[in-house]
């Protein structure tokens, strides 16, 4: 399987996911690094705007959705429920501010806690690993691509479309 995944339409992200086989919450178990799949979604490009780096699975009860490289930080993990998501997706013209201004945000956004738990869920039909977030209507479900390499749908509570992404073990 390819994971050449840059740029599709939400269609061909939708029947690349699902003729992918589930990734199981075992294999999810370690650190990741995220990049986003362009489909023309309202969130395409923010994630990277903020220094996204990828996310960290500890265990079931323990996973970093988060993690952010930011210019004098470093490291950092966001908490999700300090994120306005939903207004953020009719302010396309933010991602191009919000690379000057996350390391002011970062006092606001920061926490030194999990803020994901880990699962399995049933999902078009098939059961899934899935993060499921503490403080938002957020599920990512992952599908695996290759060895190492996993697609992420984001399917959050009210979004007209999907957001994608993909994850590449670090580890």
């Amino acid at each position: 399987m390819t994971t050449e995944t840059k740029s599709m339409t939400t269609a061909e992200a939708i029947a690349l996911f699902d003729s992918l086989e589930p990734a199981t919450a075992d294999e999810m178990l370690g650190r990741w690094r995220g990049e986003g799949i362009d489909t023309g979604h309202p969130l395409d490009g923010m994630l990277e705007a903020t220094y996204w780096h990828g996310k960290l699975f500890e265990g079931p009860e323990a996973v970093v959705p988060l993690r952010h490289r930011v210019p004098l930080w470093g490291e950092i993990w966001i908490n999700p429920a300090r994120l306005p998501v939903e207004p953020l997706m009719g302010l396309s013209f933010l991602r191009w501010v919000t690379p000057w201004l996350m390391p002011l945000m970062v006092l606001f956004v920061r926490t030194g806690k999990p803020k994901a738990r880990l699962r399995t869920l049933a999902f078009r039909g098939r059961h899934h690993a899935a993060m499921v977030y503490d403080d938002k209507p957020i599920n990512d479900v992952f599908a695996r691509m290759d060895e190492g390499v996993v697609m992420g749908w984001m399917d959050h509570k009210g979004m007209d479309q999907p957001y994608f992404f993909k994850l590449t073990r670090e580890d």
